[in-house]
């Protein structure tokens, strides 16, 4: 558990999901992530999380201190093997539009990665996000990231014609001692 002023970041539970399923559900949530959940995704996509927990990765529940309410879905994942980050460490972020803009998402990757230096062995971490996805592009530069020139490619598991298939790599190196 990773504890800000204003949030706790923690391993999901069974009380999440639904509000994990709504979010993946919403199609502003997801217009600039991928393609939204149904009830069969949402299960998938946490199994998936729960996967990564033996190597201490997985995104965690992001909840808000005040009144538990479930702000999103953040954390550190492998690079899957279908893009040019396979195997790396990569962190992710989704907020539900409730929460939008009220620097929930800054404040809980910031926490994050402060875990992340203190705990995982990598000399660094890696984000993408879709081209388009100007939000997150600039949530990876206030984080520290940089875009890597080579860092471009198309996902192969969206369609041609897909405005998400065109994807960007952003990367940040582990902070000197």
């Amino acid at each position: 558990m990773i504890e800000t002023e204003r949030m706790i970041l923690r391993l999901p539970e069974p009380r999440d999901r639904p509000a994990l399923a709504a979010m993946f559900a919403d199609p502003l949530v997801m217009a600039e992530l991928g393609p939204v959940k149904d009830e069969a995704a949402t299960d998938a996509a946490l199994a998936k999380h729960d996967g990564y927990r033996h190597e201490g990765l997985g995104f965690w529940t992001v909840e808000r201190r005040a009144d538990a309410a479930m702000l999103g879905f953040c954390g550190f994942k492998r690079g899957d093997g279908h893009n040019p980050i396979a195997g790396e460490i990569e962190a992710g972020w989704i907020i539900d539009r409730p929460f939008w803009r009220q620097g929930y998402a800054l404040e809980a990757m910031r926490a994050a990665f402060a875990w992340g230096w203190a705990i995982l062995d990598t000399q660094r971490i890696v984000a993408i996000t879709s081209e388009i996805n100007q939000r997150s592009q600039r949530m990876m530069e206030r984080l520290g990231m940089h875009r890597l020139g080579d860092g471009d490619f198309e996902h192969a598991l969206t369609a041609p014609d897909d405005p998400l298939r065109r994807m960007v790599t952003y990367a940040i190196d582990r902070p000197a001692p």
